[in-house]
């Protein structure tokens, strides 16, 4: 084959290195502005998240310090002093003392009006209101008390037999149910009022005195 057939070949310098594409100054501010675009995107989303975050966490500390709490009630005495006795009945008397706590750091209770209810085997025995309407304040505790007697017992010689035999028995078991409205208060805010339940299961022994095992006992508060 004669040289005027072969096809022309263009060379470089050595034939070893490749041709270099030559890139124009607007192809470069390109590259740039996208750079930059995407630096400044990536710094306002990371601001962002950090604010998100640093809300987030104050959100959650309020939450945790001003999320209410429920009062907290413990039985701390519950006595009949008469169980000593045969005919105890005729002069009944039932004597208790419960302790109810507010356990939250700025955050008040108002109660209505109080009442208690004695029962004896599901069968309600006396009833009568325990305190008026009060406002309780942030980390204190307030001592309810009340003495059943004649007027507020329903205890005739059936029933105090029926005492009799549990007390041969080592114990006698009797449920103080403590019933109120309440509404929790933080500064000039106010909850709406909640029905609150508060049972308390107690048991006295044949001097009719509490027994150890139920004295400061928490009672289960719940509301409807």
């Amino acid at each position: 084959m004669s040289s005027s057939d072969r096809l022309p070949i263009r060379r470089t310098g050595q034939d070893s290195q490749p041709m270099k594409r030559q890139h124009t100054a607007r192809y470069y501010a390109e590259r740039v502005r996208e750079s930059c675009t995407a630096m400044v995107t990536k710094t306002v989303c990371a601001i962002f998240l950090c604010v998100v975050l640093v809300v987030g966490i104050v959100f959650f500390i309020l939450w945790i310090s001003l999320r209410p709490h429920r009062p907290r009630f413990h039985m701390v005495e519950f006595t009949v002093p008469g169980l000593t006795q045969p005919t105890g009945f005729e002069n009944a008397e039932i004597t208790f003392n419960v302790t109810v706590r507010n356990s939250n750091q700025h955050i008040g209770i108002y109660y209505d009006t109080m009442v208690g209810s004695v029962f004896y085997r599901d069968q309600r025995i006396g009833s009568a209101p325990l305190m008026d309407p009060f406002f309780q304040e942030p980390k204190t505790t307030t001592v309810v008390d009340r003495t059943f007697g004649a007027a507020t017992l329903t205890v005739n010689s059936k029933r105090w037999e029926e005492f009799m035999n549990d007390r041969q028995k080592g114990m006698v078991v009797f449920r103080l149910d403590i019933t109120s409205v309440i509404g929790f208060k933080v500064s000039t805010w106010r909850s709406k009022h909640h029905r609150m339940h508060v049972n308390c299961d107690v048991a006295v022994g044949r001097d009719g005195t509490i027994l150890p095992a139920w004295k400061n006992k928490r009672c289960p508060v719940y509301f409807s």
